[in-house]
């Protein structure tokens, strides 16, 4: 991803994970992956696939596409 695609993707996560009321330890138990690899996600350190954006955006009930929109 792009710096700017990145930054819009974690943005993104963060804004729909605490929507959801959702805490990254509370998140990342629902994915199924450690809650430092859901916090490297948000900071931009770790890229997931595409399987794991679209877990993840199923989790938090939304569509993938909605975590790349500006």
């Amino acid at each position: 991803m792009t710096n700017s695609t990145s930054e819009i993707f974690r943005k993104n996560l963060k804004f729909y994970r605490n929507k959801q009321g959702y805490t990254q330890e509370k998140l990342s138990e629902l994915c199924n992956i450690s809650a430092d690899y859901l916090s490297q996600i948000e900071r931009g350190i770790r890229t997931p696939s595409f399987k794991r954006m679209d877990l993840i955006a199923r989790i938090l009930k939304i569509d993938v596409y909605k975590l790349f929109m500006p």
